[in-house]
């Protein structure tokens, strides 16, 4: 990496100033500007917030305090956050569930009542018996900010390995329980990221990731080098066994899958989010691992087994995917198509009932294709139109599972299928108080962008709405990292509707909404695309009648807190009120902390020239014009957030405030005990929202 202080070339000093101005009556809290220059690539870039990179630091702490007092004077007490609070308290005083799950004789599920902070892992122990908790997060603090954050049941279900996140931080600490008794065992694992235990045939024990113990701060120094390990149950982590490292190729990390009833486990070798993996093989006869594809040319990932034959979905020669079989004879490796590639880009694939369930998305839509293990054309699910479509978990010989459908205007259905006849039947429905489905629509269209690219575009809002140039907008999009946006029901999103308001979701490139080739039109040099993409469809509905500059804001987080900052730098009157949540907002130095380095495959890496140079064109942070009047601004991050550091947050609002050149304000507002997002307990998420969208509410209607 850039080392900040190796040029000759660059002046450093630093000068201890206030950046407190009154831009019309807008005095803020006081930012003290450390001067500081360095040259990267020939580039003066000045960058006097730096200090705000250590989040954790008296100074910023207190910087932080007395953002959030003068933001309450904005959000606190809005005539719109009392009726939000009040809608959302009620939509979410409601049952919830998730899609159950069999791992042999027992079915799982996710419960919440509507008054627990956590939702309550249940459990059925046989067919015929009654659900019961089997682990209640809510026990974990008495104000819910530790949360269940993921699990992973042995195969013969008798124990669970489970995650447990502290205030929302991506660093897992993981323990066991035995099922049957509920009794948690001492087993512990700690320093494991961005990975789920994967557990051994025989069940004796798990793999996992794990990093090294930070040396500094644990919620901002840089994460790489992992290893992956085996903990057998019983002992301590310090005698796990190290399955594969490679100190070499500090950004590789890993996935590994175990084959059923086999002593065959495939390692995936992937850098940073590149969808594209290498594979390799490990059985018996090997001491090591040993490569069948050695070169990060596609995405490889193992879809079941049988019969000495391995399927794979795989994006190689087909950027809308396929699948594709392996048989291994005299250690040749022969490859064959099974599913050939369609002119719809597959979202998920599931091998139960002796056949695959391909998941297409259609212009976002889900549809549901059976084929056969031989690649035959079976049927296709039926009577689900204008949904996204998610389930049909199991193993290859299961004749039942379940599947969920819902989209914008429709909460959760669960449903329970037989797979041999096709009968299906509603298992669970999402019945929600102050909402009523029925009094809802949503309309899918496409505009054309600045290149002439046709985007999608979902409109939602009430039947009875009037719409205008002075009906209230909320515009989202993401845009980025192959990560679709599907037509999914949102209680937040239900708030806005429910006050008269109309919500859009863009489509944009950069995601997978059709296949790798949307993704590479809205990655690393044509990131540019996605801006523009955004500022077009808000063109497009405000020329339609449907609000106006006046009456739009726009949001969107992490990738698309990215998104939403640099829109409203580059089309400053396109819109009234422009939130960014959890952005990454400096696009020189997002690589400098936790895990911000893998997102190099999507942005491009500062310390490449070319690359820098289209980063520097759109950082936020160093896009902001002295003067210049932007939008009404409320930048969202949490002090635990250690994916997208706050630092991001905290040096674009002090510079944005010093900056502004109009009475629109610059506010942050800074949760404590909270992280990226998940893990959130639902007394935080409706302050949020409630204090949030009034705001926003307020004045796109004041």
């Amino acid at each position: 990496m850039f080392d900040m202080f190796r040029s000759a070339f660059f002046l450093s000093f630093f000068l201890l100033i206030s950046c407190s101005k009154t831009q019309e009556n807008m005095e803020y809290p006081d930012s003290k500007k450390t001067f500081f220059v360095e040259k990267i690539h020939g580039y003066e870039i000045e960058d006097s917030y730096r200090w705000l990179e250590d989040f954790t630091s008296p100074d910023s702490i207190q910087w932080v305090e007395k953002q959030n007092q003068y933001t309450n004077n904005f959000i606190e007490k809005t005539s719109m956050k009392d009726s939000i609070s009040d809608f959302l308290s009620g939509i979410w005083d409601s049952d919830s569930r998730s899609i159950p799950f069999k791992v042999s004789d027992k079915t799982f599920f996710y419960f919440n009542d509507g008054s627990w902070q956590q939702s309550k892992l249940m459990i059925k122990k046989c067919d015929d018996c009654e659900f019961e908790v089997l682990l209640d997060p809510n026990n974990f603090s008495d104000d819910g900010t530790v949360s269940l954050a993921g699990i992973s049941i042995s195969n013969d279900a008798k124990h669970m390995a489970y995650s447990i996140s502290d205030g929302g931080s991506d660093w897992r600490t993981w323990k066991l329980l035995d099922i049957d008794n509920k009794e948690i065992l001492e087993d512990e694992i700690v320093w494991s990221k961005f990975s789920t235990p994967v557990w051994e045939n025989d069940n004796s024990g798990f793999y996992y990731q794990k990093y090294q113990e930070p040396e500094g701060e644990l919620l901002k120094d840089v994460n790489s080098a992992p290893k992956l390990m085996f903990h057998r149950l019983g002992t301590k982590q310090e005698d796990d066994q190290i399955m594969y490292e490679n100190a070499d190729k500090p950004r590789w990390s890993w996935g590994i899958s175990v084959v059923k009833d086999t002593d065959i486990k495939f390692l995936s070798i992937s850098e940073g989010t590149d969808e594209r993996n290498r594979l390799y093989i490990k059985d018996s006869k090997d001491d090591l691992f040993r490569p069948v594809i050695d070169e990060l040319r596609a995405a490889y990932s193992l879809i079941g087994y049988k019969d000495e034959v391995f399927w794979f979905y795989t994006t190689e020669n087909a950027k809308n995917g396929k699948v594709v079989s392996l048989q291994i004879k005299d250690d040749d490796f022969i490859w064959n198509e099974v599913i050939p590639e369609t002119q719809n880009n597959i979202n998920s694939i599931n091998l139960v009932n002796n056949s695959f369930v391909v998941s297409y998305m259609v212009d976002t839509f889900s549809e549901i294709f059976f084929y056969s293990l031989k690649g035959n054309f079976l049927k296709k699910l039926e009577g689900f139109d204008e949904s996204t479509i998610s389930g049909f978990g199991g193993n290859i010989d299961d004749d039942m599972s379940f599947f969920s459908v819902n989209n914008f205007v429709k909460p959760k259905e669960i449903y329970e299928v037989n797979l041999n006849t096709m009968e299906v039947g509603l298992f669970w429905k999402e019945e929600l108080k102050n909402y009523d489905p029925d009094d809802y629509v949503s309309d899918f269209k496409f505009f054309a962008s600045k290149d002439g690219t046709k985007i999608p575009i979902h409109i939602s809002y009430k039947k009875s709405l009037q719409i205008n140039k002075d009906t209230p907008v909320m515009l989202y999009g993401y845009g980025g990292f192959n990560i679709p946006m599907r037509p999914r029901f949102s209680k937040s999103h239900a708030a806005w509707k429910n006050h008269d308001g109309i919500f859009a979701v863009v489509n944009l490139r950069g995601g997978s909404e059709y296949g790798d080739a949307w993704h590479e039109q809205g990655m690393l040099m044509n990131k540019q695309n996605v801006f523009d993409d955004f500022a077009y469809a808000a063109k497009f509905l405000h020329k339609s009648d449907i609000g106006s500059p006046e009456t739009t804001a726009i949001i969107g987080g992490s990738n698309g807190g990215l998104l939403v900052a640099a829109t409203m730098l580059q089309n400053p009157d396109l819109f009234e009120v422009a939130i960014p949540q959890v952005g990454v907002l400096d696009m020189l130095r997002f690589h400098k902390f936790t895990i911000g380095w893998a997102w190099e495959s999507d942005y491009g890496s500062p310390d490449n020239k070319e690359e820098f140079e289209n980063l520097l064109s759109y950082s936020p942070y160093h896009n902001i014009q002295s003067g210049k009047c932007y939008p009404k601004t409320l930048i969202t991050t949490a002090s635990r957030d250690d994916r997208v550091v706050p630092s991001h947050s905290f040096k674009f609002a002090a510079r944005l405030q010093e900056l502004q050149g109009c009475k629109n304000p610059i506010l942050i507002r800074v949760e404590d005990r909270a992280g990226h997002g998940s893990g959130t307990p639902k007394d935080k998420i409706i302050d949020q929202i409630s204090e949030i969208y009034g705001y926003a509410l307020q004045e796109v209607t004041g």
